[in-house]
């Protein structure tokens, strides 16, 4: 018998293939379906029945139309979420590789270390809440309490870091950024947690033997920093700022008004138009920024 043996683009298609099949499969069995009814609600005045079900009426555009002239919040509250956004990114992102980088060096307890930077990220995450609401683990307290009491106690004085700053030159836009990422500390590291491991992982595939070069020929920190470090882990900052974008959407105002517009107001047409505007307005600037990135990126292979 004789079976055609398989070029290696082949075979690297065929692997890609299996590595998108789980997600494949539940897009197909359970989101393809709300999602093609969504669009179909968003173009239709949705009325619940008496006996139960619903009716649907289509109405074109007009919901889309609503949601951006007519409803008074939504478009402050889809411009405040993307300006929050645009400010944080870098925030987090610069946190992240910072943090990478300190936790990739060799020091006594760097496994502990590890994990009290992802601590917040699964103290905030909604399976602790919901097995602390079912009664399945408690604890002493909560993220948001420890949240207020850091900024009760913490005793930072955002004058006199501005006044340091103002004093070495800096631009004030440039110290009020600074300013806000010390005063929301907390919510930086609790947003940090899966961007400092995917640098991590990033950073520790770095060739060794790139280092060593690097040393022989007297590389300063900076210099190997620059010239090695960060172009290795270009690929990696791109997937993080595609993370981090998705991330920053998923508990927004946007997102809590979509929900309150369904199941509050039960207007589930005009919650289905915000939603669709909320993905194509998310979509565009992930594209904006994946081809603006993905010219920086270094790939090593």
């Amino acid at each position: 018998m004789n079976i055609k043996r398989l070029t290696l683009t082949q075979k690297r298609a065929l692997l890609g293939i299996l590595f998108i099949m789980p997600w494949l499969l539940g897009f197909v069995f359970l989101f393809a379906t709300p999602l093609f009814q969504s669009i179909h609600f968003s173009l239709s005045n949705m009325k619940i029945a008496p006996g139960g079900g619903y009716t649907l009426d289509f109405i074109g555009w007009d919901n889309f139309k609503n949601a951006m002239s007519i409803d008074p919040n939504f478009n402050r509250i889809l411009t405040q979420s993307l300006s929050e956004m645009a400010w944080n990114v870098p925030m987090i992102l610069f946190f992240s590789l910072f943090t990478a980088t300190l936790l990739n060096t060799r020091f006594v307890g760097r496994p502990f270390a590890r994990a009290i930077f992802f601590l917040p990220v699964i103290l905030a995450s909604g399976a602790i809440a919901a097995a602390q609401t079912s009664g399945l683990i408690q604890l002493t307290g909560s993220s948001e309490m420890a949240k207020e009491l850091g900024q009760q106690q913490n005793g930072f004085d955002p004058l006199t870091l501005a006044f340091t700053l103002s004093d070495a030159g800096l631009p004030m836009w440039f110290i009020d950024y600074i300013i806000s990422a010390v005063q929301r500390i907390y919510e930086i590291i609790k947003s940090s947690g899966v961007q400092i491991l995917i640098f991590l992982a990033a950073l520790q595939s770095v060739p060794v033997s790139m280092y060593e070069v690097a040393k022989m020929e007297g590389a300063t920190a900076y210099e190997t920093f620059w010239k090695i470090t960060f172009p290795m882990v270009s690929p990696l900052i791109l997937t993080n700022i595609i993370y981090t974008i998705i991330d920053s959407f998923t508990n927004s105002q946007v997102t809590t008004t979509i929900y309150n517009t369904a199941f509050q107001s039960q207007n589930f047409g005009l919650s289905a138009a915000m939603s669709w505007i909320y993905t194509a307005v998310i979509s565009i600037i992930l594209i904006i920024v994946g081809i603006l990135v993905s010219r920086r990126v270094f790939y090593y292979n």
